[in-house]
């Protein structure tokens, strides 16, 4: 059975520490529109405070978090343990984008290494906290990062990932702006 938490409690910030992977679910308010479900690896996410969470999103193929929170605000963040303690962690809450250049981005990025790929900071306020017990979870052993990822950026340069940006990234699946879409025009 889940049990609800108002805030995140120190034991729930100790286990989002020692996680390596998340996954961060958004939608449109359209009825026909796709739900978004990412997974998130690196060292790239912080418990801010007990109501707030930010993560550093690279450029990828997709942008569908940031045309998602920009609509409507919603985001569920959820964490769960593959090793022998099982537990699911789900962060409910209301998301925001954070760009460079914003005035609000010298806030956020000093919690982050920023790399040349780093294309925004998601950052949630949390309202709602979910514990349930992740039985179902099997078990995976940890191995490494993948480095893909920053040998593709640094193959691009940064012209070309400002290209692959206005290419790929200024729309949702289903035309929503972005936040880069709406602040590049």
């Amino acid at each position: 059975m889940g049990k609800f938490h108002s805030s995140i409690a120190p034991a729930h910030q100790d286990f989002i520490q020692n996680q390596h992977l998340f996954f961060v679910s958004t939608a449109p308010l359209s009825g026909e529109g796709h739900v978004n479900l990412s997974p998130k690896g690196l060292d790239c996410f912080r418990v801010l405070n007990s109501h707030q969470v930010a993560y550093m999103d690279l450029i990828s193929s997709g942008n569908e978090t940031s045309a998602h929170v920009l609509e409507n605000g919603r985001i569920t963040i959820m964490f769960c343990s593959f090793d022998k303690t099982p537990l699911i962690l789900r962060l409910y809450g209301k998301g925001k984008t954070v760009l460079p250049h914003s005035e609000e981005w010298q806030m956020y990025a000093p919690h982050f290494t920023i790399y040349p790929s780093t294309r925004q900071i998601i950052v949630a306020d949390i309202d709602l906290v979910q514990t349930s017990c992740g039985f179902g979870v099997p078990l995976y052993e940890y191995v490494g990062e993948r480095s893909i990822h920053f040998e593709w950026a640094e193959k691009k340069g940064e012209e070309g990932l400002q290209e692959y940006i206005q290419e790929k990234n200024l729309k949702s699946l289903d035309g929503l702006p972005t936040a880069i879409g709406q602040n590049s025009f």
